[in-house]
């Protein structure tokens, strides 16, 4: 196990340099003065500038921090490939860079405010697509052809086809107008924000709309994947001797067919919380979350490319961490499977 762990950690590092370095090329190769976006209307004096091209490595200097001029007596550009190699080490030293719009904020500040609220919505939303998800799937599946595997059926094909934005726009106009108005303000859910101090709710009960909003699709895609894999488990051969041997149906569920039907739900499942943990755009914008998600697109339209990439460097570090463990957790669903197993000779 320890050995699989080193070598799937190992193959991380190429994939991590590989997708910093695209990132860091598409912002040099975007038009712009990175100066002039800091600087917004106002003009710079001279040295203020140099000593904003000198901070954000644009210009060569030598080692007491001096400004090198070529023979023309103009500054040097610092090299792309140096000025990568400078964001790697800062990247190792913890340092993902300064933001162009918001008053000289590092991003790592900026990140570690976000990001908790990205990571909460997304705990609950993959609880919710996993316990309603698995269970929608279990119900249909061994009560294949009734009435429930019918409405589980329906319910999929309906989420799967509705947008998240569309869909989360449905649940503020029913939840938070339609019923508001239909109680006289005495049940309606909140349809924006995070609470507070002084909100009108309990801090947990913002969590409901985006977050059912978020887990819907996948929450779909889910009990499907549970509903045929669970299908084509209970049709094995060790189902049918489990059942001769006398146990119930509910035991032969649980002990022999639950953890096969499950090794695929958990991939997808660990997959989408990766996803989910990378910040969802279009839900945090419509429930207006101040999450990493929405701080991204806001910093992608106003060009502040320190955060873009720096928020994308913790979301591939993310996801690489919940791709691992997905990984590592097949061993604890499957005795068969054995990490690092020498081969079969024959």
């Amino acid at each position: 196990m320890g050995k699989y762990i080193l070598k799937r950690v190992l193959q991380f590092i190429p994939v991590f340099l590989g997708v910093t370095l695209i990132l860091f090329l598409m912002e040099n190769v975007v038009p712009g003065d990175p100066i002039k976006l800091i600087a917004g209307e106002k003009k710079l004096d001279a040295v203020t500038e140099q000593n904003l091209r000198i901070s954000f490595h644009l210009i060569e200097t030598d080692s007491d921090g001096n400004v090198i001029y070529d023979a023309n007596g103009n500054t040097v550009e610092t090299p792309l490939w140096k000025r990568y190699v400078l964001y790697i080490n800062g990247l190792l030293h913890g340092d993902l860079g300064v933001s162009y719009q918001k008053a000289g904020q590092s991003v790592s500040s900026i990140i570690a405010a976000k990001y908790p609220y990205t990571v909460r919505l997304a705990i609950v939303a993959i609880i919710l697509e996993a316990v309603l998800g698995i269970g929608a799937g279990m119900i249909s599946a061994i009560k294949r052809y009734s009435f429930w595997d019918i409405l589980v059926t329906l319910l999929s094909a309906l989420f799967v086809s509705m947008p998240a934005f569309w869909l989360g726009m449905l649940l503020q106009l029913f939840f938070g107008i339609f019923l508001k108005n239909a109680t006289g303000g005495a049940f309606y859910l909140p349809i924006s924000g995070v609470g507070g101090p002084y909100a009108d709710f309990p801090s947990w009960v913002y969590y409901i709309l985006p977050a059912f909003t978020l887990a819907a699709i996948s929450m779909a895609y889910t009990a499907r994947i549970m509903r045929s894999q669970l299908l084509e488990v209970l049709n094995q051969d060790y189902i049918r001797t489990a059942k001769a041997k006398g146990l119930s149906k509910r035991d032969v569920i649980r002990k022999h067919a639950l953890k096969n039907a499950l090794i695929p739900v958990v991939t997808y499942i660990g997959m989408d919380f990766g996803g989910m943990l990378a910040g969802a755009i279009l839900t945090e914008t419509v429930f207006n979350w101040p999450g990493i998600g929405y701080e991204t697109y806001r910093a992608i339209t106003q060009r502040d490319w320190p955060i873009v990439l720096g928020s994308v460097t913790v979301i591939i570090i993310v996801v690489m961490i919940i791709n691992l463990v997905v990984d590592v957790s097949y061993a604890f669903l499957d005795p068969r499977i054995r990490f690092g197993a020498p081969k079969d000779k024959n």
